[in-house]
């Protein structure tokens, strides 16, 4: 925020959808008790923030069929008013079965506030594929949104109007939550009548102030800066890193010339659809201007290594519909540094004798985590010091070794062997997750289904985080046969931390041959059901860190081998 500026106190005076009732608002509650609930996941909770505080308008609620369906196709509402992403109350068929037509729900967060009432008016199945084409135009789920959509949609959607009762609650950076109201009683109060968003989801750098600056000048604004900390790309830095890098950059800006503010946004990755969409949600808090940068909202690359979208595609979109949006767009090319003139060009104003200096994703992380200096021209030293918390030395880092193959293809034994070296070499907590244990207590009561399996290495992905998070390490030993469920415990573990995965690949016939529970046996006897590599498939790792055939090594051999690799990747 700017100094001098205090939010206003009063919530229902914040948030236009908030009832002022009170006698209403007890009553919604106390009716609330007797309605079937839906607790909202994060996701959820940040959609629901915006439709009750005016970011999603002209939306009042999740929506309905009609809505959803002229979304997905044509980026409009039935009624033809443009808006290109669709938002959605998802829930189970358990869930949906019990409901009558056009019964009230509550929705609460995960400590049970209830936060709105929904009057339900349409209940569908959800037609993924149709949404992942229409959206994101792929099926391809290294995507984070179709990703998300497959894995973590429920199978239903509940559409209709909300009865808001109150807002999610945050316990921290409040002095920097503003809402619609807030803002734009904000800039009346500034005289601010030309105002500029930025749009970001990473740490802002020398590079990004350069652009607002430009952008600024360019348009004869006053600057927002408005970075994402809702839900954004899996892997990326955690907000509040983020925050305190904007808040150090904030300093560095003239005086009452830019203003910062946290928008609470489920980001779905969704390039030229999701820039609009962006643009949209900016003019709702204020915003003349927006800025629309290469590859806007854009996931990256796809399996064969490009990416999914054009890099100037959302610029070409955003600027063929501002007129209708109502807020001007600003495109820019990637800015890069010239060292002989010492200072930042868009990539089309480079000068010709100089080559541009940039720094990638990639290259900061690789300096970070290697204790490499950063040059100052790429971002300011306050910044980099808030970054090198987020990614310390590999050796003072958590990491997870998720050990995979057949039955009695030997995980057990290394994990525990793997337990006892790393005990004698490091002095760091080593936890012991294994697959027979794991099923007898954490995840008892699963069966054996392709869904029940991957919900069991879900489990022990989110244990092995935590562990990993806090700077232990988590030993995981299961069968874990299928790769989707495996790439799940990756993406959620190496975003704190390390992850080691070990493909143990003996042979069908040696694990077999060494089976003493006789398993295999009765599977073939039809005595066990689903039971990997006799009637349920096995699908191998394709990159796994390590590799390993136990059929003639033994475990003091295959930990050596562990370790030395463990070594070279840095983490001990």
């Amino acid at each position: 925020m700017e100094a001098g500026v205090n939010p206003v106190q009063d919530d229902r005076a914040r948030y236009p959808l908030i009832l002022s009732d009170v006698n209403l608002i007890d009553d919604y509650k106390s009716r609330a008790h007797e309605l079937p609930t839906i607790t909202l996941t994060h996701r959820q909770l940040c959609d629901i923030e915006l439709l009750l505080n005016g970011g999603f308008a002209p939306l009042r609620g999740f929506l309905n069929k009609a809505d959803y369906e002229s979304v997905v196709e044509n980026m409009r509402l039935s009624d033809g008013t443009l808006w290109p992403m669709p938002i959605t109350l998802d829930a189970d068929r358990q869930f949906v079965e019990s409901l009558q037509s056009g019964q009230e729900i509550a929705l609460r967060d995960t400590e049970g506030l209830l936060i709105a009432i929904l009057q339900a008016e349409d209940i569908w199945s959800a037609n993924k594929k149709r949404e992942a084409l229409g959206v994101f135009g792929t099926l391809d789920d290294s995507h984070p949104g179709v990703t998300y959509l497959y894995h973590h949609v429920k199978e239903f959607y509940i559409g209709g109007r909300l009865l808001p009762i109150a807002l999610p609650h945050h316990y921290d950076f409040n002095h920097l939550r503003f809402t619609p109201v807030d803002l734009r009683e904000i800039f009346s109060r500034l005289g601010w009548k030309k105002i500029v968003g930025f749009q970001t989801r990473n740490p802002i750098h020398r590079a990004h102030q350069e652009l607002t600056l430009r952008a600024a000048k360019q348009a004869g604004a006053n600057i927002l800066l408005h970075p994402v900390v809702g839900m954004t790309k899996p892997g990326d830095i955690e907000y509040y890193l983020r925050v305190k890098c904007y808040e150090h950059v904030l300093k560095k800006y003239e005086p009452h010339t830019t203003l910062l503010s946290l928008l609470p946004l489920a980001m779905r990755m969704g390039g030229s659809r999701e820039a609009l969409w962006h643009a949209l949600i900016r003019k709702n808090y204020g915003c003349t201007h927006f800025i629309v940068g290469r590859d806007h909202a854009g996931p990256g690359k796809n399996r064969g290594g490009h990416d999914f979208y054009e890099p100037y595609a959302a610029q070409q979109l955003a600027l063929e519909y501002q007129d209708e949006m109502g807020i001007e767009i600003i495109p820019f090319q990637e800015m890069a540094y010239s060292k002989k003139k010492l200072r930042y060009f868009p990539l089309d104003e480079f000068p010709a004798d100089d080559t541009p200096a940039t720094i990638s994703g990639t290259q900061l992380r690789d300096s970070l985590q290697h204790n490499q200096e950063i040059p100052e021209w790429f971002s300011y030293p306050e910044v980099i010091t808030e970054l090198r918390k987020a990614y310390p030395l590999k050796h003072q880092q958590g990491f997870t070794v998720f050990l995979t193959g057949l039955p009695s293809s030997g995980k057990s034994t290394l994990a525990n062997a793997l337990m006892f070296k790393l005990r004698e070499l490091t002095g760091r907590q080593i936890t012991l997750l294994d697959g027979d244990e794991i099923r007898t207590h954490l995840s008892r009561g699963l069966g054996f289904s392709q869904q029940d399996r991957e919900t069991n290495i879900t489990r022990v992905g989110f244990v092995a985080r935590e562990i990993t998070r806090h700077g232990g390490i988590a030993i995981c030993a299961l069968v874990a046969p299928y790769k989707r469920a495996r790439d799940m415990a990756r993406q959620m573990i190496s975003e704190v931390g390390g992850f080691i995965e070990v493909y143990v690949s003996t042979a069908l016939s040696v694990c077999e041959a060494r089976d003493r529970k006789g398993l295999y046996k009765k599977a073939r006897e039809g005595l066990v059901k689903q039971f990997t590599g006799v009637t349920d498939p096995y699908e191998p790792p394709l990159a796994a860190e390590i590799e390993i055939d136990t059929a003639n090594l033994g475990p003091v051999e295959v930990v050596e081998t562990m370790i030395k690799k463990i070594k070279l990747l840095g983490y001990i």
